[in-house]
């Protein structure tokens, strides 16, 4: 029994030395890398099953499920190039680079676009389910969280009355966010006729453990005519009926245009990852009434090359001139982040940070006090939303750039979830999300250093910790 128990112990310390190897090859980060290769080493009994499950940053599969060759892959959905590129948008000469934003989407700016500012849920949602209601062909339809309460209800009737009057209806929601979504909820969507799946990051063998990533993209497109995304899920709580949260701060964009079928480019893309089919769809644009704005549709996930989420933020910050304004729930950058930041203040531009005061993760509001004296020392403005519970994410570069989307300014939107960003390059709009944002800024206070050195030690050493642990968050 003695020897056994020796040779059980040298085989998971084994399996701990070479999983750390794998660790320190594809980690992205150095924090993460030193906080698995510790971790797996010193205690690889409980190490190695949580890097099974937390570990890996790179989502295998995805790109090879659709295709090798992307625009293969376009081309099979029968993507009509020559109808959308009459709507491909030069930059203007008087902005600056926004070539790496289009390289890092794989998609160009288009022109000839229409763009809603949705603010709120009861706006949100009343407009998402009037478009449901006037679609004639089909609905895309993807939510981070579905619940089978009042508002999931509502969609759900939608939903169904849409495949009774002929529309063919394409959902889908990830399988951890809604893990409480039951099955009768799912199951008279079916029987209705709604073709309706998870987005499962287990499904492959390479990914067979693989719990950490997410899919918390929230797009609708109907007919590849009109598009929404942004920070609303389906709940009662974006609509401020949670007694926890009595008020709910959020954010959604509706596109008419040729951005719309980009929108409804990264749904197909998720879908064929999870059915391995195509439907057909519509590709080429409606033009809207109003059509003058320049729009870029930006997913970022695991699966990309480079971490294009983090990358889109630091870009804008170098971009911006005169000010970058940032409203985001889960505030924990990484360390590029963070000195983009930091030269941004240094170098005169107006940096400001809004994020919650009361918080949903504990982890994430505990994280903050660890770096945000740092940034505040180097100009950037901190404030803590106080009249509910701040989710939008959004961003404002000078008075042109404005984006509106899903990704959070954390480690999981940059490197672990499938997140999708709305940018607009027109001054308008831009206007409107500085009036709200300035509105929001009315309703929050300043974050101080002095605040942050009054907290007592054993309150610092949590806030370090936490921060140690962002890698998993």
């Amino acid at each position: 029994m003695t020897s056994t128990m020796a040779f059980i112990y040298a085989a998971v310390q084994l399996l701990g030395l070479i999983t750390a190897v794998f660790a320190l090859l594809a980690t992205r980060t150095s924090q993460g890398t030193i906080a698995w290769v510790v971790t797996l080493i010193a205690f690889p009994w409980l190490g190695v099953p949580a890097y099974l499950i937390f570990g890996r940053t790179r989502f295998n599969g995805y790109i090879s499920a659709r295709a090798e060759d992307e625009k293969d892959f376009r081309d099979k959905l029968g993507i009509a190039w020559h109808d959308i590129s009459p709507y491909l948008s030069p930059q203007p000469q008087e902005h600056h680079n926004l070539k790496a934003f289009e390289t890092l989407a794989k998609l160009p700016f288009t022109q000839a676009n229409h763009a809603t500012l949705l603010i709120n849920g009861h706006d949100t949602f009343e407009d998402i389910f009037t478009g449901l209601q006037n679609a004639d062909e089909y609905i895309l339809i993807q939510f981070y969280i579905i619940r089978d309460d009042e508002l999931g209800m509502k969609l759900q009737q939608h939903l169904i009355d849409a495949v009774h009057r002929g529309v063919r209806v394409y959902l889908l929601y990830d399988e951890i966010g809604s893990y409480s979504l039951s099955d009768n909820y799912l199951d008279d969507l079916a029987e209705a006729g709604v073709l309706v799946y998870s987005f499962h990051s287990s499904r492959t063998i390479h990914n067979r453990y693989q719990l950490n990533f997410r899919n918390h993209r929230k797009i609708v497109v109907v007919d590849g005519q009109i598009a929404w995304l942004g920070g609303h899920n389906v709940g009662n709580e974006y609509l401020g009926k949670d007694p926890d949260f009595p008020f709910w701060r959020d954010t959604h964009i509706k596109l008419e245009g040729p951005a719309a079928l980009a929108a409804q480019l990264s749904f197909i893309e998720d879908w064929h990852w999870v059915t391995e089919d195509t439907p057909t769809l519509k590709w080429t644009p409606k033009i809207p009434e109003d059509p003058r704005k320049r729009i870029l549709i930006l997913p970022s996930g695991p699966s990309d090359p480079f971490e294009t989420a983090s990358l889109m933020m630091q870009h804008a910050m170098h971009i911006a001139q005169k000010r970058i304004w940032i409203a985001s729930p889960y505030f924990v950058p990484d360390e590029g982040v963070l000195q983009a930041l930091r030269l941004a203040a240094i170098r005169g531009v107006d940096v400001r940070i809004l994020i919650p005061e009361k918080a949903d993760n504990w982890l994430i509001y505990l994280s903050a006090f660890s770096f945000v004296a740092g940034i505040l020392r180097a100009g950037v403005k901190v404030m803590r939303y106080q009249k509910g519970f701040l989710h939008q994410k959004v961003f404002l570069v000078d008075d042109y750039l404005s984006a509106v989307g899903t990704a959070n300014m954390d480690n999981r939107s940059f490197r672990l979830n499938f997140e999708i960003t709305a940018l607009v390059d027109d001054e308008q709009f831009a206007k409107q999300i500085e009036d709200m944002l300035l509105d929001d800024f009315s309703h929050s206070n300043d974050m101080f250093i002095d605040e942050i050195d009054a907290k007592p030690l054993w309150f610092k050493i949590l806030s370090r910790a936490a921060y140690l642990s962002a890698p998993i968050q």
